[in-house]
Formats: structure tokens, C-alpha cells, sequence
């Protein structure tokens, strides 16, 4: 069976998402086979929008599938790493600007990878399942395929609170975010599904949006601004630390689990980005980092302590109170020749 599933049907061009047993991880494959649809359906007629899901229960699309990366970059070879997210940068991008409305159905987790795929589109939907975050930041990587582009845009200084924490999102709290539009039942897909493709109108997901069940985002707000509002790691860890709350040990014990290096870098393109609608510029910061994550940052180490070696007690390259400002600079300085570019592919 197909890792995914691509087709014209109806008024709609498919995609579907088809490893379910695998939580429908991205492959390079997959990332290649989505921007050959995308090129192709960009300028055909019979295409009036574009319905991505995904097999099972469980997930939309829980990441991409890192186990070749770990398996090249342990070996000295980090081309492979930079040659797939140089390629799923660029379908990123084409994604977000595809001229037609993309309508995406996201159960059950959508991480990483995922939200590259599922929350860049025009009418995104999630579910009572729905479970949305950036979790990039516990293997050593920065929240990236867009995401720092969706971060930056998040109310208030939940950009930077999602980014260094990978707190899950609900199906509210992923509306209120900013990473999902529409709440429509589990049960209400399959309709809804057969109305997009027999008429191609993108209106009747709005008719069938409801009200989400209650978030928790919201009233956090408050907090939230309060304790991660400075203009480094450092300074959001001093502010968690001066008062003792619920708020603020959750935030410290998640903090800690987390790759130091590529937290305060999470805040800092927060930061740059914050204002801009240009997803090719949150791209193009995002992979200056991933470009040097291997061979200068905590990527494979990550990896090991998370899915390796399971040990879960990963050694990072700096401790909590001790990352050099160089650093974080020298992990976001543009790459020059290796820059991210977006010409070729496909199309």
C-alpha cells in the first residue's frame, strides 16, 4: 500500500496521508509526492480546492520520519537532513501559497512535520481528538516547517510559550492559536468530505463548524505574557523562577526537559518574525538552523535519548543557565551559497 495517496476526485484533488501504523510520519517521498501535486493542480481548472487527510484514528501526522537522518548524520553525512528539509522547506512554501483553498482535517496528533502539511492551508479543521503542538524543541530542533511563522503570529507571547514548552493544543486552544480554524465533529467528516469533492465550494465547511469544547489557552493568557515576555531564554527563566505557582512549575519542569540551545533560539525567531506574513522568511531562519543542527547543535543526540536508546536523559551541549548568546547567533547566521532557496523541484 502507498505511503500516500494522491488523486483527482470530484471537484477536489487528494491528498491523503497513508501510514497510519507509522501515526502517518512523513517520509522525503511523501514531501516530494505532495509538491508534485501541488504543481500540478495549481493551474488546472478541474481542481477548485485541494482536501488533505489522513488514515486512522490516532493522527493526522505526527512528525516526519527521522530515522535515515539519524542514521546518515551518526555517520558523518549531513547532506541527506539537508537535503530533506531543503525539500520540504520548499513544499512548505507552495503549500501556504497555493492559489486555491485548502481544506485539511487533522484528528488525533499533528506535530512537527504535520503542521507543515495540515495548518498551512485556507480552512483548517480539528476534532474532539485534535491534539496540536511543536514539539521540536525535546530532540534538539527548532520549531520549524512554518511553524515559527505560525508561533510569531500567536496571541500575545504564546509564540514563545508553545515554542520552548511543545505544550499540546486542544481543538480550541489550536483556533485560538492560530494553527486550526473549525471545529467539526469526527463524526460530521465524512459529510462534509463528500460535499467538498461533488461541489468544490468551501463554504460548507463553514456551515458545519461548531463550537469547539473549552480551551485552557485563554485564561492563560495573562500568565503567559507575564512569564515569557523577555527578550531571551534567560530572562523567561528568572521570571518563572521568582514565583512559585502551578503555572510556573509546569512551565520550569517542561523547560527543563528540553534542548537549551534550541529553546533560546525558538524565542529569538519568535522574535525576528514577529509582524511578518512571509513564510519563505520563516522558512529560509528555520533552516539555517536545521542546516548546522547536526553537526553543531543537539539534533542526534535528541534522537538518541527519544527514540534510539529510549533513554530519555539526553546530554545536551549547554545547561539551562549557561547558553552563549554567540551561540544562539552563530546557529541563526545566514548560511550565504547554502542559503534556503525556493526555485526548483517539481514545477
Amino acid at each position: 500500500m502507498s505511503d500516500i495517496l494522491i488523486r483527482k476526485e470530484g471537484a477536489a484533488g487528494r491528498i491523503t496521508l497513508n501510514r497510519p501504523k507509522a501515526l502517518n510520519a512523513l517520509t522525503y517521498q511523501m514531501c516530494l509526492d505532495i509538491e508534485q501535486a501541488l504543481d500540478r493542480w495549481a493551474g488546472d481548472d478541474q481542481v477548485k480546492l485541494l482536501l488533505i487527510d489522513a488514515t486512522g484514528d490516532k493522527a493526522f501526522c505526527a512528525g516526519g520520519d527521522i530515522a535515515e537522518m539519524y542514521a546518515t548524520g551518526t555517520a558523518g553525512d549531513y547532506d541527506y537532513g539537508r537535503r530533506f528539509w531543503r525539500d520540504e522547506y520548499r513544499m512548505n512554501a507552495k503549500l501556504f501559497e497555493f492559489p486555491k483553498p485548502v481544506v485539511s482535517f487533522l484528528q488525533g496528533f499533528t506535530m512537527g512535520g504535520g503542521v507543515g502539511v495540515g495548518c498551512h492551508g485556507s480552512h483548517r479543521i480539528v476534532c474532539e481528538s485534535s491534539q496540536i503542538a511543536m514539539p521540536e524543541v525535546g530532540i534538539g530542533l527548532i520549531p520549524d516547517v512554518g511553524g515559527s511563522l505560525l508561533l510569531s503570529q500567536a496571541p500575545g507571547r504564546l509564540g514563545e510559550y508553545l515554542g520552548t514548552t511543545a505544550a499540546r493544543m486542544g481543538p480550541a486552544d489550536a483556533i485560538y492559536a492560530g494553527f486550526a480554524d473549525y471545529f467539526v465533529p469526527q463524526a460530521d467528516w465524512p459529510a462534509l468530505k463528500g460535499a467538498l469533492v461533488e461541489t468544490g465550494d468551501w463554504t460548507a465547511v463553514d456551515r458545519a463548524a461548531q463550537q469547539p469544547p473549552q480551551g485552557q489557552l485563554a485564561a492563560q493568557l495573562d500568565q503567559i505574557n507575564s512569564f515569557f515576555g523577555g527578550e531571551t531564554l534567560g530572562d523567561i527563566l528568572r521570571a518563572l523562577r521568582a514565583e512559585e505557582t502551578e503555572f510556573t512549575a509546569q512551565a520550569l519542569k517542561a523547560l527543563s526537559r528540553n534542548a537549551p540551545l534550541s529553546m533560546a533560539c525558538a524565542v529569538e525567531m519568535v522574535h525576528r518574525l514577529r509582524g511578518t506574513a512571509d513564510i519563505r522568511r520563516a522558512l529560509e531562519l528555520e533552516y539555517r538552523f536545521t542546516f548546522r543542527a547536526m553537526e553543531h547543535g543537539d539534533f542526534l543526540e535528541g534522537i538518541r535519548a527519544a527514540i534510539i536508546d529510549k533513554d530519555r536523559s539526553p546530554k545536551w551541549r549547554h545547561d539551562l543557565d549557561d547558553i552563549p548568546g554567540s551561540a544562539v547567533s552563530k546557529m541563526l547566521m545566514p548560511l550565504r551559497k547554502d542559503s534556503l532557496s525556493f526555485e526548483g523541484g517539481t514545477s
